[in-house]
């Protein structure tokens, strides 16, 4: 895992493309429905508000934020979705206002976590460091929504290395959120960088094996695109399993994407 100064640099990096991206947006478009069945360009933004909202409480009030989680446990998509509400009275700038606040405070929370000290979370205690890496997975995945509703696709960059390693680090999720038991066997991912840089996440010797455009990954694991459309190949037969299954956050995985749904964009792109 990377230094967690490196990975907040480039999650405010990450964070500050995508308020470019939603920042010159009219109304019309801010109202845009997004690939998310249900969700406007305005959503997208309320619920990483949310989220950041949340990490940033975790990492200077952890009592608060117990409380906070322990609603959510109960019913965690109602709580995302009841979260939603109140943005949805606001104009544009309020919620824009509100984002950009809760993304600076979220960073500066976590900068400031004591070396060796882990942060709470939704189920297990996080390295500052995870968490700042599942940052950078909410803003590349609703980004990644943004764009299909405005139909621009983002300049990949390698700050996807941060979630590159997070989809490696949980890539158990899949399973547990279809009942399935993971296997006990590693998996071995190599991947080209935007730059055109191998990285490389697990054993090298191990028989389970991922390889292709680490952008592809990032697509694959946010479930942001159909494994049919990525050049991704799979070695051995669970990583072969485990390609449709794949997603690198908790709970329900969602409808994901169909194949095709965006070769115009990413065509043209």
């Amino acid at each position: 895992m990377d230094n967690v100064q490196d990975v907040l640099k480039d999650l405010t990096a990450a964070i500050d493309d995508l308020d470019r991206l939603v920042a010159g947006l009219d109304d019309e478009k801010w109202r845009a429905q997004t690939p998310a069945p249900g969700w406007s360009v305005a959503d997208q933004i309320a619920h990483l508000t949310f989220i950041f909202d949340a990490a940033g409480t975790a990492a200077s009030d952890p009592e608060a934020f117990k409380a906070m989680a322990a609603g959510a446990a109960r019913d965690f998509d109602g709580a995302v979705n009841a979260a939603l509400q109140p943005y949805r009275a606001m104009t544009r700038e309020q919620v824009l206002a509100r984002w950009r606040a809760s993304a600076e405070a979220s960073v500066a929370a976590l900068a400031a976590v004591p070396a060796g000290q882990v942060v709470p979370w939704l189920v297990n205690p996080l390295p500052p460091a995870v968490l700042a890496c599942a940052g950078h997975m909410e803003v590349f995945a609703h980004g990644q929504d943004i764009a299909g509703a405005v139909g621009v696709r983002p300049e990949p960059t390698d700050r996807l290395r941060h979630l590159a390693g997070f989809i490696a680090l949980t890539r158990d999720f899949g399973y547990l959120s279809r009942g399935l038991t993971p296997p006990s066997e590693p998996f071995r991912f190599e991947l080209t960088a935007p730059s055109g840089t191998r990285w490389e996440f697990g054993p090298a010797d191990a028989a389970q094996k991922i390889s292709g455009p680490a952008l592809d990954l990032c697509l694959l694991a946010t479930r942001r695109r159909h494994p049919d459309d990525l050049a991704l190949v799979a070695t051995g037969d669970e990583a072969a399993r485990w390609l449709p299954i794949a997603q690198c956050y908790r709970g329900p995985s969602g409808e994901g994407r169909k194949p095709g749904q965006f070769a115009g964009t990413d065509a043209t792109s």
